[in-house]
């Protein structure tokens, strides 16, 4: 498999597996990541995942060149026909810690950038060689990055193609968090329970609320906004929060 897919109470666990290569995304890499993340997204008992990789040289490198690119030039303008994810083509509005263990590369910054929260080794690189190539970030790079960072950052990642290390990526507020590399996992962890003690509708509903009102007017915002408040409202997991607080207790949400 090259996408390990673990379950552990409220929590899931990609991690792409492909050491040797560091972590470079195939076709076959992305078919599983699609399929791990549609179970991931349809499972109603699990709440929050952590997306890393194999190893402690690479989170993701990007694409593998000889396969996925020459896939991308055969089916040029048809971006539906690479596997969806998170990067695009596939919905997942449960909150996402990327572990970002080693480079963050091309398709691989792109995959963090569809992450919610962003953990880094201190040994991590983040970069968007593309224009070395003679293309452009196709996975989410260009827009992700601007809605981000400052835009004369993103350009300047987009534009040389020159990575940052993890200090510089924690400066501009790319990622959160940058821990020694024995201790990627166990923040991105730390990061997901903390998430998953919380109303898992409410952390949907903001999500999603966050992602779609990017490309909105603030007054469209702020409607959408209110509708999701309309319908959290209505949920279960509304009278038991605030119950427990009521109660001085500990909320125990069910996700309805």
């Amino acid at each position: 498999m090259l996408i390990e897919y673990k379950k552990e109470g409220r929590i899931a666990t990609f991690t792409l597996n492909r050491p040797e290569v560091f972590n470079a995304q195939s076709i076959k890499l992305l078919n599983e990541l699609h399929d791990a993340l549609s179970d991931f997204r349809d499972d109603p008992d699990v709440w929050v995942g952590i997306v890393t990789g194999a190893g402690n040289k690479a989170f993701c490198a990007g694409a593998d060149i000889k396969e996925t690119l020459q896939f991308m030039k055969e089916h040029a303008g048809q971006f539906w026909a690479l596997p969806g994810t998170c990067m695009r083509g596939l919905e997942v509005w449960k909150p996402l810690v990327a572990a970002v263990n080693g480079m963050a590369l091309g398709g691989g910054l792109e995959l963090a950038l569809s992450c919610d929260i962003r953990v880094a080794s201190e040994k991590a690189v983040f970069g968007v060689p593309e224009v070395k190539l003679g293309i452009i970030p196709g996975e989410g790079g260009t827009q992700r990055l601007t809605r981000m960072i400052p835009w004369c950052k993103a350009a300047q990642l987009l534009f040389t193609g020159e990575p940052i290390d993890a200090q510089e990526a924690y400066r501009i507020g790319l990622v959160n968090e940058v821990v020694p590399p024995d201790q990627v996992m166990t923040a991105a962890k730390k990061w997901a329970e903390r998430i998953a003690k919380v109303a898992p509708l409410a952390t949907r509903s903001a999500k999603e609320a966050m992602v779609r009102g990017s490309s909105m007017s603030l007054d469209d915002g702020l409607r959408l906004e209110d509708a999701f408040e309309g319908y959290l409202l209505q949920s279960e997991d509304f009278i038991e929060g605030t119950t427990a607080f009521v109660e001085k207790r500990k909320a125990e949400f069910k996700g309805k």
